[in-house]
């Protein structure tokens, strides 16, 4: 998959990948600030400024003349906000390029941030968070970070707090933007079927004027971890929801791709270690799966599950037979191999579809900087061996890095640190 990084002078990046061989179109924006950057006074702002993008702009001045808009095309849209990004995107048939392009760029320039609906978003926003509150298999995820990075604003909620949210003026939004917003942290991606030079131009006539400033920094935070941790949240629910991890690498660790197998090993796909054990050979849980997150700065890699409330103790007892296993014993070339291929295949469908391409791109330059194509991405992949694999688990699978979350009707923290044992 080819591509193309041009810089304007305002520093902004635009990145082009053209596929002849796909009918749509996909514009993407990005921007290297989220959660986060936020100040406690400012929690849920990075979240809330996505959701009012979509309130009106000087051009488009409702919501309604915004979806209108690229509902009439048939096109897709959206936003998310992570703890270190916020992307806003639309995928259209390639002949509405110019639409789809128009409409991203309008409201990532030009929003009017109007206090009658900020007040009015208010309720949507406070009713999402609610709506997490009541949806344990997402909020457990919550907890567990939560716990990981106590009093920091990386271990904070990404929509922030009913508080907080009530509080927000429009000199919040201005303010926040000023600062963070800049053509220096922002990214523009566009990857399907479309005139490559032609759209070059267009987006520079767009953001060319974008102020420039300086890329955010974070807040590192610092792990001092000494022995094992659980947090539990006590909600009457049907199921108990656990993760159960470790702390592990940031994203820039050498061992980065050693990781990402080892995880795809443990639980990656019905035919991982996880799944079988857990599910398959002793029904305990209908989804299990082991994955990870990366930061700036710090990392994890954990187990998910949810159980009867009377089999939490096996499950976490399961769980951590398989870590410990996979620190004594070499996987086997075969299984190794699977994890590869299970990666390459699933990146490899990915190129399929112009979103996903560009999404690839966007998120490689704004998280590193620097682009690796998926024949780089593979050649890195396959150097990892079994001895690397039982190397990284040796050095992250210890018991004063082991961290449980729990939600469900349960209250003996100490019961459980009780089960913690590698």
């Amino acid at each position: 998959m080819k591509f193309k990084k041009t810089t304007l002078k305002n520093e902004l990046r635009i990145i082009t990948a053209p596929m002849k061989e796909t009918q749509t179109v996909a514009v993407l924006v990005m921007i290297g600030v989220g959660s986060r950057f936020e100040t406690e006074k400012e929690a849920g702002l990075s979240h809330f400024i996505e959701h009012m993008f979509f309130k009106g702009t000087k051009n488009r001045p409702t919501a309604m003349a915004i979806s209108e808009e690229l509902e009439s095309i048939g096109g897709e849209y959206n936003a998310f906000t992570s703890k270190d990004k916020t992307m806003y995107y639309a995928k259209v048939d390639k002949k509405h390029i110019k639409i789809a392009l128009d409409v991203i760029a309008d409201i990532y320039l030009n929003s009017k941030l109007e206090e009658k609906e900020i007040e009015k978003e208010k309720g949507p926003i406070i009713q999402e968070i609610n709506m997490y509150e009541d949806t344990p298999i997402q909020k457990v995820g919550d907890v567990f970070e939560e716990m990981l990075y106590p009093k920091t604003n990386l271990g904070r909620e990404i929509a922030g707090y009913k508080k907080t949210v009530s509080s927000f003026k429009r000199k919040d939004f201005v303010d926040y933007m000023k600062k963070f917003y800049v053509a220096d942290d922002t990214v523009v991606a566009v990857a399907g079927n479309f005139q490559e030079k032609k759209i070059i131009r267009e987006i520079e006539k767009y953001f060319s004027k974008m102020p420039s400033g300086k890329k955010a920094k974070i807040s590192k935070v610092k792990e001092n971890q000494k022995s094992p941790q659980v947090k539990i949240k006590f909600k009457k629910t049907d199921q108990t929801h656990l993760v159960l991890g470790i702390r592990a690498y940031n994203r820039n660790n050498k061992d980065r791709y050693a990781l990402a197998l080892l995880s795809i090993i443990l639980g990656g796909g019905m035919s991982s270690r996880m799944f079988l054990e857990v599910r398959e050979r002793r029904g305990l849980a209908y989804y299990v799966r082991t994955g990870g997150e990366a930061y700036e700065d710090v990392g994890y890699i954990a187990t998910s599950a949810g159980v009867e409330h009377k089999n939490l103790g096996e499950t976490i007892r399961v769980i951590l037979g398989e870590y410990k296993k996979i620190t004594q014993e070499k996987v086997s070339e075969k299984e190794l191999k699977k994890a590869k291929d299970f990666v390459k295949g699933r990146s490899v469908m990915g190129m399929e579809s112009s979103d996903e391409v560009a999404m690839f791109f966007i998120d490689q330059e704004v998280t590193y900087g620097k682009i690796l194509t998926l024949e780089e991405k593979f050649a890195l992949i396959d150097k990892v061996s079994v001895s690397d694999i039982l190397r990284v688990a040796k050095d992250i699978f210890r018991l004063d890095r082991l961290n449980l979350a729990v939600i469900g009707p349960h209250k003996n923290a100490e019961k459980l640190i009780k089960e913690l044992k590698m």
